[in-house]
């Protein structure tokens, strides 16, 4: 840089230096579905970057889904990876928004030509969670072992569940968590037990509701559950420094990376049944994947650590597809 260069140069706009963003953007538009939990994490995105950009002027954009417009279907039935995703996409290609905030669980691992996921946000509780109706805890029931008719929206909960739980009813369940508790406790529909994501649960400050908490080594999360992605159009180079260094967690990052890398892979899709949970410890990148047929009578799990998270989850792909893993996803398909 030319040592005549002076402050208000075009040259000094949009640079990264030593921690320090200059930047030459008033406001932003943001991107949310217009659920209540989608706000709440399109918020959480707002105070992070108010906080390091305290002038910054932010709009949020409300955007229906496909996925938020028909809910009496199964999601496994709709047949489109981006349900909760592609409306929030288009808006961002035609620049209608600057960014869009995603569940990451919900983002296909293939993006659309032009976009980009540019943070990674810290992660919530990666756990699945059982909360038990009213009518099911005055019969007594406290614990899945009892339970008849378990609800969940999810393929890959249903599999695994169904492995332990063999004699238990699965029925599909659609909804925001208000919808779905309303469902849970209307003794009508018999329901004992719904399984949830905590991380939704905690984010509306709903934790009460949760009975148990389960494993994830032994119901495996969905591929970035609890995670949040902010998505760009990779031309928008004077956003993703900026977006970065208010939102992204490194470890994070890498984690999910890892089970992106995972799933892409495989080729599977978020309404198949694919669990994965990603650690660092032990200055260590350790990665537990599953397959599971839709019965969970199949079921294969393989586990990897390296100290390098590049490579580790397609490294673990391979390896149980060599198992036989991409056979169980075909017949499902």
């Amino acid at each position: 840089m030319s040592s005549r260069a002076k402050r208000g140069d075009p040259v000094l706009k949009n640079i990264t230096s030593l921690g320090l963003v200059m930047i030459d953007i008033k406001k932003l538009k943001i991107g949310s579905r217009e659920s209540p939990l989608a706000l709440i994490q399109t918020d959480w995105v707002c105070e992070k970057l108010l906080k390091t950009y305290p002038e910054l002027k932010i709009e949020v954009i409300k955007i229906k889904t496909q996925g938020d417009i028909i809910l009496d279907v199964a999601l496994s039935k709709i047949g489109d990876k981006a349900l909760f995703t592609k409306e929030l996409e288009n808006k961002l290609l035609d620049e209608t928004i600057d960014l869009a905030v995603h569940s990451m669980k919900d983002l296909p691992t293939n993006l659309p030509d032009g976009l980009e996921i540019c943070a990674t946000s810290e992660r919530e509780d990666v756990r699945d969670v059982v909360c038990f109706s009213k009518h099911a805890k005055a019969s007594g029931i406290c614990s899945l072992d009892f339970a008849k008719t378990i609800a969940t929206s999810s393929l890959r909960r249903t599999a695994q569940l169904k492995s332990y739980f063999p004699k238990a009813k699965f029925i599909d369940i659609r909804g925001n968590l208000q919808t779905r508790f309303n469902k849970l406790n209307d003794e009508a529909n018999g329901i004992d037990a719904l399984i949830l994501a905590a991380a939704g649960i905690k984010r509306l400050g709903e934790e009460a509701l949760i009975d148990q908490y389960l494993d994830p080594y032994e119901v495996l999360p969905a591929v970035g559950q609890a995670a949040l992605a902010i998505e760009i159009k990779s031309s928008r180079l004077d956003l993703k420094e900026l977006i970065r260094r208010a939102v992204n967690d490194d470890t994070t990052e890498k984690i999910i990376h890892i089970e992106r890398e995972f799933l892409r892979t495989l080729e599977g899709g978020c309404q198949v049944p694919i669990g994965v949970y990603s650690e660092f410890q032990d200055a260590e990148f350790l990665i537990t994947g599953l397959v599971s047929s839709l019965d969970g009578s199949e079921q294969i799990v393989r586990s990897l650590k390296s100290k390098d998270h590049r490579g580790l989850g397609k490294e673990l792909a391979y390896e149980m597809i060599e198992s036989g893993a991409r056979d169980i996803l075909k017949a499902i398909r």
